[in-house]
């Protein structure tokens, strides 16, 4: 994977998780907030709304987690290319 798709993927992943996740609990807590598109936990009852918010959190941190693992592949695949690459011409 590309790095510069590696950072964009991570960055959205990471506010959408974040903003349907653990703020839409704070949202809910402090202000009440019956939901919004960017909020779509908290059109939910209130006990459902928190159970939908933190499947969220823990969704978030699994994408995540596979996206690092499939970072770091490809990093170990390009250097050992790389690699490959200085030990064919040097020899």
């Amino acid at each position: 994977m590309h790095e510069a798709w590696y950072r964009v993927m991570s960055i959205v992943v990471l506010i959408v998780g974040v903003w349907e996740g653990p703020l839409a609990i704070v949202y809910r807590l402090v202000s009440g907030d019956e939901g919004t598109v960017m909020r779509a936990a908290n059109y939910l009852p209130s006990p459902w709304c928190y159970v939908v918010a933190v499947v969220a959190a823990l969704l978030l941190y699994g994408v995540l987690a596979v996206l690092d693992t499939g970072h770091k592949k490809a990093l170990a695949r390009q250097k050992a290319r790389n690699d490959a690459r200085s030990a064919a011409q040097s020899g």
